[in-house]
């Protein structure tokens, strides 16, 4: 299947991300190459890219249209999370600028065997960003425990039905393996009262995400990143970020804040004792959202916000 995935706020990340045409930038989530493809463009003489994705399909598909600019291209597959170590391996100590679009690209959504949407009905239930990884989605729903289930959804999936939805896969599983996106999607039905079936969107719309962040500790990987990118960064340097959730983007509000202003020192105190010194400066106080126009010709950008920390 083709690799296809149409980038969202291309040229606000972008704009934003190059501080000066001959850096050195990191795409953490390669994709399709579509955001480092823009990059390339606007890069001159010493200006180097380096791409970084766990999936396969990506990395096939992003070196095809990162060709023209191969004399300026390094793609390695891993994980964001190993970032630091990644470059340091290429000589690469410090860039001046990363960027994540964060997410499931168009492409993992569209292609039903990946298991990612709630809209294929066949599809085996997969959800792995990195195939390499032995654990699938259908390895939770057998193995999790009622509580482990009702804890993903509750916080991953912030849905209020998390425990009746938690209750009713144990109960289906008692009697057959839980497999197929179809055979999920029944059982979330019957866990959510016809009347709020009827009145909002997907029913099982935040299972599915929250499987896929447990999945792939797609938090648990963000948190533990984010300072370590902006040590990475040469002054001046920008890290920009885009998400699709509220757990995501609370995540990156909060580090962004607390690198801007690390001080932990009473707000009576009269002068900074902790020694802790400010690491930048949001540029972004409120997110860049997409445009209408971007929005009608993307339905997938609405929920999108770009978040940008700049190195002090």
């Amino acid at each position: 299947m083709e690799f296809k995935h149409v980038s969202v706020l291309l040229n606000e990340t972008v704009d934003h991300l190059i501080t000066k045409t001959n850096g050195i930038y990191v795409d953490g989530t390669l994709g399709g190459g579509g955001h480092s493809h823009e990059i390339c463009s606007r890069l001159t003489g010493e200006g180097r890219l380096i791409g970084i994705d766990q999936d396969a399909n990506a990395i096939e598909a992003a070196s095809k249209r990162l060709k023209p600019y191969a004399d300026r291209v390094t793609i390695i597959r891993s994980n964001y999370r190993e970032m630091k170590q990644q470059l340091l391996a290429i000589g690469i100590e410090k860039v001046d600028g990363i960027m994540l679009d964060l997410g499931v690209s168009s492409h993992q959504l569209d292609d039903s065997s990946r298991g990612f949407t709630y809209k294929e009905e066949t599809a085996f239930l997969d959800m792995r960003m990195d195939q390499r990884q032995e654990m699938t989605a259908k390895d939770i729903l057998r193995d999790y425990s009622e509580m482990e289930l009702f804890r993903m959804i509750r916080d991953y999936g912030e849905d209020k039905f998390a425990k009746n939805i938690a209750k009713h896969i144990v109960a289906a599983r008692a009697k057959k393996p839980i497999e197929t996106t179809g055979e999920l999607n029944e059982i979330i039905r019957a866990a959510i009262p016809a009347k709020v079936r009827a009145a909002g969107g997907h029913p099982a719309k935040r299972t599915y995400q929250a499987l896929r962040v447990e999945l792939n500790r797609e938090l648990e990987v963000l948190k533990d990143s984010l300072d370590e990118m902006i040590e990475m960064l040469n002054p001046g340097g920008r890290l920009c970020i885009i998400t699709f959730q509220s757990l995501e983007d609370r995540i990156v509000k909060i580090n962004f804040k607390n690198n801007e202003n690390p001080c932990t020192c009473p707000s009576n105190f009269p002068v900074c004792v902790c020694g802790k010194v400010s690491k930048g400066k949001v540029v972004t106080k409120k997110p860049i959202l997409p445009s209408e126009e971007e929005i009608e010709m993307n339905k997938r950008s609405k929920s999108a916000k770009l978040r940008v920390f700049e190195r002090s």
